[in-house]
């Protein structure tokens, strides 16, 4: 039998409008061979255990959830230990007695230092952020929702990511770390 990992799930485009109904999404995820299955808020989060790779995991979940729901939306993926390395590596430690306004972007791949570059230029707000590997930090003191830097993210790294604020960061390590084996 293979090693189990423990992978959390991470939808784009959820939320709003968007909904991903989890009881029937535990459901479809199930039925496509994942073990553990649970999930967090209806944000499009999931955390389950496969012997899967990461790939295979985002490519048969974006594929089970298509066929089965008719929801065709990127799907992101990171093993609870990179997962929990993420956190630990957090450049803004100071920001997390504010969970809503720190965030961590999860990243499809590692930007180009140039596009890197040109997103730390745009940040002439409050805003501050870090990027490493596949991850983005990114803490906004005013709140996301008012910030003009956030919509400027995603085109200028060219790079497809979905953000999750640390409250639902620190939730997912948690449930992760349960459903590990």
């Amino acid at each position: 039998m293979k090693p189990m990992t423990a992978y959390i799930v991470l939808f784009r485009g959820v939320g709003g409008a968007t909904q991903l109904p989890i009881a029937r999404l535990r459901q479809v995820l199930e039925e496509a061979d994942f073990r553990n299955v649970a999930t967090y808020i209806n944000s499009g989060n999931a955390v389950l255990a496969s012997g899967l790779s990461e790939g295979e995991v985002a490519r048969g979940v974006a594929a089970a959830v298509k066929e089965k729901m008719n929801f065709e939306k990127s799907v992101l993926v990171r093993s609870h230990s990179e997962w929990v390395e993420s956190i630990q590596h957090n450049p803004f430690p100071e920001a997390v007695g504010e969970p809503t306004k720190l965030h961590l972007f999860t990243l499809d791949s590692e930007p180009e230092q140039r596009d890197i570059e040109a997103l730390q230029a745009k940040a002439t707000g409050t805003e501050r952020l870090a990027v490493r590997g596949r991850s983005l930090y990114l803490h906004t003191p005013d709140g996301m929702g008012r910030s003009l830097f956030v919509p400027k993210i995603e085109p200028t790294l060219k790079v497809a990511m979905t953000a999750r604020n640390w409250r639902t960061v620190l939730a997912l390590r948690d449930l992760a770390g349960a459903v590990a084996l």
